[in-house]
């Protein structure tokens, strides 16, 4: 089977979030956009954490997501992967750290973003060559 890596796959269009955005405006983006997490970065587009439907979820019901800042709830214990990764390398972190998708840096800059989504879709690429 053909070895892709990071870059191959990876959507590099990333919708964002930022530190001191509100709650309320991470909601609007997930829906807008149709996903279920957003990298959050700094001016210089570090990484610097990543907010999730879950840790909304988790905050929004019991607090005020019209006050409530990405920073208070983001995750920052990041798992990522340099654009040269290998595609099974990202596959076995997503089963063994039950991920949903990983961000994609170069350094600490932001580049890029597979999901599983992305994943199936190079799969049923191979499966269509082969």
């Amino acid at each position: 089977m053909k070895t892709s890596k990071a870059a191959d796959i990876m959507t590099t269009n990333v919708v964002t979030a930022t530190r001191d955005m509100v709650l309320t405006d991470v909601i609007a983006l997930l829906l807008r956009w149709h996903i279920s997490a957003l990298p959050v970065v700094d001016d210089d587009n570090n990484i610097v954490g990543i907010v999730s439907e879950i840790d909304l979820v988790n905050v929004t019901l019991d607090g005020n997501a019209r006050d409530t800042k990405v920073e208070e709830v983001m995750t920052t214990d990041l798992k990522s992967f340099g654009p040269n990764a290998e595609i099974s390398e990202m596959v076995q972190s997503f089963s063994k750290h039950h991920l949903r998708r990983v961000p994609i840096v170069k350094g600490t800059k932001l580049v890029g973003i597979v999901s599983r989504r992305d994943i199936l879709r190079e799969m049923l690429r191979w499966y269509d060559r082969y």
